[in-house]
Formats: C-alpha cells, structure tokens, sequence
C-alpha cells in the first residue's frame, strides 16, 4: 500500500501508480533479487517505484506541454459544483507548491505525508541519514508554506 500511495502522489494517476507498482514487483521478481531481510526488499521496491513515478510524471508532463502547444488547447476543465472546485484548486496549489520544491526536500515530504513512512524508513529508502530526513522534512514544510502564502 505504501507504493502505490507513493507512487499515486507523484504521478497523480491511480491507474498509472498500479502500473507502476506492478513493474516494480516485476523487475523484483525477474531479477530473482535476493535480501538479507523484507525491510531491505520494501526500501528497494519504494526507490524503485520512485524513480519510475518521478521518471513517469516528468514524461507526461512533457507531452501534456507538447500538446497544448501543438494545438494551442486550454488545460483540463474544472467539474461543477463550488465544493468539489475548490478542493481540486486547492490540490493543484498544493501540487503545483510540490514541483516549486527542490527534489530532496519534495521527496522527503511525499514518503513522509503521501507515503506514510517514517524518519527511519525514509532515511533507509534515501540511503540518507535520520536526522538529515528531519532536517528536510522541516526545511520542505517551511518552505512549502512560504511557496504557498506567496502565491496565494
């Protein structure tokens, strides 16, 4: 489950973060990987998943740019109803705040919040120490809200 929410927070895609999640247990499984423990196979499985999902996003949203430019189309539309808009604004501000952040500290925040990890987890998926995922975990939420009492 931890995956896949990482992997949904990134590309923000449930059919895509399954997808992704599935190749990540492929490559497992094709590669006949073998781990001192379960812990070590999780935290290599979430690095996986990572960078296939941050790899994913990047592509898509290179081609989303390609295509409105190609036909000059407006982004996506917004459903009705004043409730259900202003969740997905918000969610974008917050989204759009996320890519604003330096990939260290976006990362750290995503395992963190999205991923539900914790400081030890987090620094062994890293391959970072403990208290440097806390010292980025505060540096993002620090700098997540200046992102987004500027811009809003």
């Amino acid at each position: 489950m931890v995956l896949f929410r990482v992997a949904c927070r990134i590309v923000a895609d449930e059919e895509a973060a399954e997808d992704l999640c599935q190749e990540a247990f492929f490559r497992l499984y094709e590669k006949n990987m073998v781990f001192p423990s379960p812990e070590e196979a999780k935290y290599w499985l979430i690095r996986v998943v990572k960078n296939a999902a941050l790899n994913y996003a990047k592509r898509k949203d290179r081609e989303r740019r390609a295509y409105q430019r190609a036909f000059r189309e407006p982004g996506p539309t917004q459903e009705t109803g004043e409730g259900l808009l202003l969740r997905r604004e918000t969610q974008n501000e917050i989204q759009e705040a996320l890519k604003k952040l330096p990939e260290n500290l976006r990362i750290v925040l995503i395992l963190k919040e999205y991923g539900e990890l914790n400081y030890k987890e987090i620094g062994r998926t890293l391959g970072i120490s403990e208290g440097n995922v806390k010292v980025r975990i505060f540096r993002a939420r620090e700098r997540l809200a200046g992102i987004l009492t500027k811009d809003g």
